[in-house]
């Protein structure tokens, strides 16, 4: 099978960017190309058509090749919860929950099986395969488990670009390091550098490109700029660096920054908005006055919620929506809404029975039978007939409560009742009567322009602002836009021929 893979000499170098890119560009050349990344560690999941999760960068990546995301793309994701432990999933099922040592003893052998049934069937379907790699390839504490960087190159006997990131400063001591630890058959399947993140001029680096392919003899294919292209984080860590450069917006909204939180591609859309700032904010620092809080996806609901209550965030969140202020949970921050989470079994940790923020009528208990599915239901509220799209990933099931469990006197159904469904399937998320406290299980909500809209304008109203149009493409065209731009920068600033041969 014909692949090429793309590693990095450190985490965030740019590879699940280099990789999308390099998808665009040669499926726009007329291959019938794919992404594969053999194992993932991240909390940003998407929900395949048959319900199997993989990282979003690959979902985002088989858009950029004009494919459907399979889950075979990501054969094993690994999503982090606590006590150093991680969700396994192999090929879209989460299998089991396992610390670093238990992982490799249990699970690197159907993981390795698993990449290898994958690898062939994309083979079978696909003219190409563009391999992202994890973290850096010559971490030699862990390379005997490391099985998403050469092994994987080595297995297709692929030649390798590698990535390192030039802003963080050190970048040809990374190139050069990372080359002296690898193999000596391994360091023979890099045929070429990329500088990422340029931010200079590039003739004051050119000495150093010299030196670099003199000392190593490999070519450098090229030198990115640093782009503020919006592409897709896997790692929360990514959103310490977000900053706003807009000069104006009018609307400012609060995301809090779970110590677990998941899924945050949720609001690249809203980012997207040019009249509205995203600010994502820990549980440790003040809330502010904005026009609304989102409480967003979690992978452990109930430690980010104590965590709520320990620094006050969920206190001052419960003020902020007494004073009038709008709120919007998302999966387990619409847990975290409730009344009560439990969790019998012990899933997320230590079994019990939990006080949630009670702003929501609802109960929810934790279960080991994960719902992972696309939907598409029509909308109630902000605006009624809306159609949205998205997908549910929750081990949760909530319910509203009944009036002797402190819950609403009316059922959903009732003409005046003070909550009501969000959707046409209630069990996707209610709101309050004064449409100030939402929350819903669908992630990717924002996705949604006509939806996102009336939502936006809501808050504008709420300003004495006038209202945006509502007639606005989903946001899968801006994504196709930045997807093409980024292409069309590997295509002007990179030269493959040493990969594509």
């Amino acid at each position: 099978m014909k692949a090429i893979m793309v590693v990095g000499t450190t985490s965030h170098a740019g590879k699940s960017l280099i990789t999308a890119a390099l998808c665009r560009l040669l499926s726009r050349r007329g291959w019938r190309v794919t992404p594969f990344k053999a194992q993932n560690m991240a909390l940003n999941a998407y929900v395949t058509q048959n319900g199997g999760e993989i990282g979003y960068a690959q979902a985002v990546q088989a858009w950029a090749a004009g494919v459907t995301p399979w889950v075979e793309m990501n054969p094993v994701l690994l999503k982090p919860q606590g006590d150093m432990t991680s969700q396994v999933i192999i090929k879209g099922k989460a299998v089991g929950i396992a610390g670093a040592a238990e992982y490799y003893e249990k699970y690197f052998d159907q993981g390795w099986q698993a990449v290898e049934e994958s690898l062939r069937r994309l083979g079978e379907e696909f003219d190409l395969i563009v391999c992202e790699g994890a973290g850096s390839p010559a971490e030699i504490n862990l390379k005997h488990r490391d099985m998403a960087n050469m092994r994987v190159a080595k297995y297709l006997n692929a030649p390798t670009i590698l990535v390192v990131d030039i802003d963080r400063g050190g970048a040809f001591a990374h190139v050069v390091g990372t080359l002296e630890l690898l193999e000596p058959d391994e360091r023979a399947l890099i045929k070429g550098v990329v500088i990422n993140k340029f931010r200079g001029q590039r003739s004051l680096l050119d000495p150093g490109i010299t030196w670099l392919e003199k000392r190593t003899g490999i070519p450098v294919l090229g030198v990115l700029p640093w782009v503020e292209q919006m592409f897709p984080a896997e790692d929360s860590l990514d959103l310490l660096d977000r900053r706003s450069s807009k000069a104006h917006s009018d609307i400012t909204i609060a995301v809090i920054r779970l110590p677990r939180i998941s899924n945050f591609t949720d609001f690249d859309p809203l980012e997207a908005e040019p009249t509205v700032t995203v600010k994502y904010i820990s549980p440790q620092d003040s809330l502010g006055h904005p026009d609304a809080v989102i409480l967003p996806g979690s992978k452990t609901t109930i430690s980010d919620l104590l965590v709520l209550q320990k620094t006050g965030m969920g206190q001052a969140i419960q003020n902020y929506v007494r004073a009038g202020g709008t709120l919007l949970g998302i999966c387990g921050g619409f847990q975290m809404l409730g009344k009560i989470v439990a969790d019998p079994e012990g899933i997320e940790g230590e079994a019990g029975r939990y006080k949630g923020l009670e702003l929501l009528p609802i109960k929810t208990v934790i279960t080991s039978n994960k719902i992972a599915r696309q939907r598409i239901v029509t909308s109630n509220y902000p605006q009624v007939g809306l159609p949205v799209a998205g997908y549910e990933i929750h081990q949760g099931r909530s319910r509203l409560l009944k009036l002797e469990e402190g819950g609403s006197p009316l059922g959903l159904s009732a003409k005046n009742a003070p909550y009501k469904a969000l959707f046409d399937d209630p069990n996707l998320g209610i709101v309050d009567a004064n449409q100030s406290v939402m929350g819903t299980y669908l992630h990717g909500i924002f996705d949604n322009g006509p939806w996102r809209r009336a939502w936006i304008n809501q808050l504008r109203q709420q300003r004495g602002l006038s209202t945006l149009p509502n007639g606005v493409a989903n946001y899968r065209e801006q994504r196709e836009a930045i997807l093409d731009s980024m292409a069309n920068i590997v295509e002007a600033n990179l030269d493959l021929r040493p990969i594509l041969g």
